[in-house]
């Protein structure tokens, strides 16, 4: 393998001209020749159907490929709260700058500044992008596009669809990538998985696919690979993603050559149904909107705390002055809307002091009753003139407040109180959510230059499968603007860079060589998997990965613990290919072998994080680190040392990878200790 050298290729030249003149730079594919490439997108969430709608707009050959039996099941639908786009619709001092600021200031420093102000300038046009497309953002009663806040600004710029808004945005993707499929620009196929991709000459030449029902393994060719996987929280087992969200795809091209980049950097959202029992297999989230209106607290004694536990006590029996809205104390600034990793710790924090609620202590309160009575007294002055008015026409004041207050919160989170109501059998509008933090994002992901494109030419990665914009901590609202960023905005002008210096007749046939060989490693891979014939199943081996992870990689790292987790790790690696039990064949649809793939690949994958985790001896954003953090018991960053991207690169089986280091350099945004308070 030749030596790799990390090339961030960001344009020279003031920060809000870099990307116009890089555009003008980067080199064009005539029209007439665009219909003689064929690109290959896997995924077809919101970078992955918006990337090849756009690319066949443009007259690309497109195949695009997901597991699921429909694009619209793509995991982008499960987003509830919003997107942010610098618009400043409220005029309330935002702007493309202030939202890079924020951006780069919420991921605690850690990402490039290029890239982050790019996101920013695009973001204002893909509302105007959506909006074209019939989505149907929330509007004010004038008619305007509504918008509200999330964690990490003190602006409101996110838009919504209620609490739908990947739904709404996903479906505008789809009849984009829909009308491509009908004009025969994009060929679909669905419930085909992506197992390897093929590199031969250094570049990247198309992808190995097994198609899950039944079971045959394909090979299918093109001059650009993009991955639009998604991320890799199911490393955790337990998370918020889907349950066939996965790493696979990702994880092949690290074995082939692209580099990994800061894969230790997950988020925990702290918003998230608590965990209940062993019988789950995944969580709900409950989005970070609600942190608008619901106000976090405990009880300010464990006294209080235990008594809820044991269900002596109930919720409305702590008075106001015994509660402790503890994000609002310590964080007046921004209070309820800190950052996600700032209120998952703070959460976690009260918990371990003991004055967590719920059965098993480990849940907050997030509460509206101010917010329903707050909304209710706006309805009753302006609707019949003040308290005194409504009580001679309507009768009590107090229960017309929190009647038509609970109408105005179920407009705004219908869809989110229901659901959670059908979860937890209680009524949010009557009684506090019990909240805890869980996975639910990565930042980490395939190492990308400015151009998206990994370190295998020719193989691009859009959307959270890339590691490029969100630093250690995503802002809430943001990881929906970087998929149509990527997908709609950035890709489709730099891949025809590389493929404007490519011949059309370099595509290699399915026939070569290269794929025969990658067909075959695919086969025997899975032969081996369903030979083993052991006596553990692959999701009891999955949830133990996942106990791991989250109790050594999880919200709070120490290096005891990450060196624990790195031989747990590898034990249960040694234990998976010896005993793991995989019922069924190949040539069938078999959903355990499906899996067997997956945590194979998860195992792998952690213990490359905890290995980041181990290296990476600071705290900053999702990633803390217990040894490293200020007296306030903030994250505390290493700026001399660990002001870089870490890259990895595999470097064969059973051998350590190699790190690879992408120095960051702040000339616009000052490194400081991030405050919020």
């Amino acid at each position: 393998m030749t030596e790799i050298k990390l090339d961030s290729k960001i344009p020279e030249g003031p920060i809000g001209e870099k990307w116009t003149k890089h555009k003008f730079s980067l080199k064009l594919v005539n029209p007439a020749n665009k219909r003689k490439y064929d690109v290959i997108v896997v995924g077809t969430g919101l970078a992955g159907a918006a990337a090849a709608a756009s690319l066949a707009e443009l007259g690309y050959n497109v195949k695009v490929f997901c597991f699921q039996d429909s694009p619209r099941r793509a995991h982008s639908i499960a987003a509830q709260g919003g997107i942010n786009a610098a618009k400043n619709y409220r005029n309330d001092g935002d702007s493309v700058y202030r939202l890079f600021y924020d951006t780069v200031k919420g991921g605690d420093y850690r990402a490039r500044e290029g890239n982050v102000h790019r996101l920013a300038e695009v973001s204002v046009n893909i509302i105007d992008q959506c909006v074209a497309q019939g989505v149907p953002f929330a509007r004010e009663y004038g008619g305007l596009l509504d918008n509200r806040s999330f964690g990490g600004a003190q602006v409101s710029r996110t838009f919504y669809a209620k609490g739908q808004t990947g739904q709404q945005l996903l479906l505008g993707a789809y009849s984009a990538l829909s009308r491509q499929v009908s004009v025969g620009k994009v060929e679909m196929f669905t419930r085909s998985e992506m197992l390897d991709v093929v590199v031969e000459g250094g570049k990247a030449r198309g992808i190995i696919t097994r198609n899950l029902v039944t079971g045959e393994i394909e090979s299918h060719s093109a001059h650009a690979v993009l991955l639009c996987t998604g991320g890799y929280g199911n490393v955790f087992f337990l998370s918020t993603n889907a349950k066939g969200s996965n790493v696979t795809a990702a994880w092949r091209a690290y074995r082939k050559g692209a580099l990994f980049g800061n894969p230790c950097f997950t988020q925990i959202h702290p918003t998230c149904i608590p965990v209940t029992g062993e019988h789950q297999s995944k969580l709900t989230l409950m989005s970070e909107s609600l942190r608008n209106d619901g106000r976090v607290w405990v009880p300010k004694t464990q006294e209080d705390a235990k008594a809820i536990q044991q269900g002596k006590k109930k919720a409305s029996d702590i008075p106001e002055a015994d509660r402790d809205y503890f994000l609002e104390r310590k964080y007046p600034a921004f209070g309820n809307l800190v950052p996600r990793d700032v209120a998952s710790r703070n959460a976690k924090l009260m918990c371990d002091e003991g004055r967590g609620v719920a059965q098993t202590g480990l849940a907050v309160y997030l509460d509206f009753t101010d917010s329903i009575k707050r909304e209710g007294k706006k309805v009753i002055d302006s609707k019949y003139g003040g308290k005194d008015k409504y009580e001679t026409s309507m009768g009590d004041y107090e229960s017309g407040m929190v009647s038509e207050g609970q109408q105005v919160m179920e407009e705004k989170y219908g869809n989110l109180f229901e659901m959670y109501q059908k979860i937890t059998d209680e009524n949010p509008y009557k009684l506090p959510m019990k909240i805890y933090p869980a996975v639910h994002y990565t930042m980490g992901g395939l190492w990308v230059d400015y151009n998206l494109m990994t370190t295998i030419p020719g193989l691009y990665a859009l959307g959270e499968a890339n590691f490029s914009d969100h630093g250690a901590n995503r802002l809430g609202a943001s990881a929906l603007m970087q998929g149509l960023a990527d997908g709609y905005f950035v890709a489709p002008y730099t891949i025809g860079d590389y493929l404007a210096g490519m011949n059309a007749n370099e595509k290699l046939p399915a026939t070569h060589e290269a794929f025969k060989k990658a067909e075959n490693d695919v086969k025997e891979r899975t032969q081996k998997l369903l030979s083993i014939n052991g006596t553990k199943t692959v999701d009891e081996f999955h949830r133990e990965l996942g106990k791991i992870m989250w109790e050594y990689c999880g919200m709070a790292r120490n290096e005891v613990g990450l060196k624990k987790a790195l031989k747990l790790i590898q034990d249960l690696r040694a234990e998976f290919y010896s005993n793991v039990k995989v019922t069924g064949i190949n040539e069938e649809f078999n959903q355990a072998l499906e899996k067997a793939g997956r945590v194979a690949d998860f195992i792998e994958l952690g213990e490359l994080m905890v290995r980041d985790a181990l290296d990476r001896k600071e705290s900053c954003g999702g990633h803390f680190r217990e040894e490293y953090q200020t007296p306030e018991g903030e994250a505390l960053r290493d700026d001399n040392n660990y002001a870089y991207v870490a890259a990895w690169e595999f470097k064969g089986e059973n051998a350590e990878p190699a790190l690879h280091k992408e120095p960051l350099t702040f000339d616009n945004v000052k490194l400081t200790q991030r405050s919020y308070k």
